[in-house]
């Protein structure tokens, strides 16, 4: 319903402005009831909480990653292996089996293919 408890909250008023109550079967939640709209607030509020936790904890992650010299993210493309598989593709190698040879992706080689205007051999 929402991507953040204020989003969730004003879809709910908007729904009540509305005379329309929210019913959830799968947490026996019912707005139309003092106690169901409490409950409701607290399992928004502990959502909330939670997606707080995560982005906190990635941060920290990240964070200890770098303190110890490691850079998050993808490792930079090797270009001389995206070299050396287009020359096997261009060989009649196929580029899934250059790409086994390699340790890079398939996608990678078509993708670099297409941005270097390289066909690939009928």
């Amino acid at each position: 319903l929402g991507r953040s408890l204020a989003e969730l909250l004003a879809t709910v008023e908007t729904l009540r402005g509305q005379g329309i109550a929210l019913l959830s079967l799968e947490e026996k939640i019912d707005t139309s009831s003092a106690a169901g709209e409490l409950i409701f607030h607290v399992f928004g509020a502990i959502a909330h909480f939670e997606r707080r936790l995560i982005s906190e904890r990635t941060r920290d992650g990240i964070a200890a990653a770098r303190a110890k010299g490691k850079q998050p993210g993808r490792q930079p493309l090797d270009m001389s292996k995206v070299n050396a598989a287009i020359k096997l593709v261009e060989a009649r190698i196929s580029p899934t089996e250059a790409a086994r040879q390699l340790g890079i992706g398939r996608s990678t080689i078509y993708r670099e293919m297409r941005r270097l205007g390289v066909e690939r051999p009928a």
